[in-house]
């Protein structure tokens, strides 16, 4: 297996809900565990509660939020560079060293904007374009999920 199959397995374990899977192949054997299931339970539970009793209220602000969307910069031309996988976003290699991207620094196909810990496992993400970072979404040691946005590019 490779890496990619590797990220693949882990983002089908964690959408599924199973706590386990393991796969062994002639020389290779992989074991992916996971506790999530009542951290899902927990989540699931107050987020119903109140949408039930809320759902008129939370329709009136994301209606007050699209004018202003609109009326700020055009963002459309903007390259949404996304999470390939959960984990633990983080902006530098270690709390010392300097910061892979900031917002304004120009990046080329291939530059690591970031790291994702997932499963004690540090990946480097890598540009998949080359641009101009506008906006950084995430907070540095913040929880992503898969396909969460993580960058704005500006590829002009």
């Amino acid at each position: 297996m490779d890496i990619k199959q590797i990220q693949e397995l882990i983002r089908f374990v964690a959408k599924s809900g199973v706590n386990e899977v393991a796969i062994e192949q002639q020389d290779f054997k992989i074991t992916i565990k996971t506790n999530q299931a009542p951290t899902v339970v927990h989540a699931t539970v107050p987020a119903v509660a109140p949408v039930a009793h809320t759902a008129a209220p939370a329709a009136a602000p994301a209606a007050a939020a699209e004018p202003a969307v609109a009326a700020g910069p055009d963002t459309s031309h903007y390259i949404t560079i996304k999470s390939p996988m959960i984990g633990t976003f983080y902006r530098s290699s270690s709390p010392d060293k300097p910061l892979f991207v900031n917002v304004g620094d120009e990046i080329s196909t291939g530059d690591v904007l970031c790291i994702i810990e997932a499963m004690k496992l540090f990946n480097e993400i890598e540009a998949e374009v080359s641009g101009k970072i506008v906006k950084v979404l995430v907070d540095n040691a913040s929880p992503v999920e898969y396909d969460q946005p993580l960058f704005l590019v500006d590829p002009s």
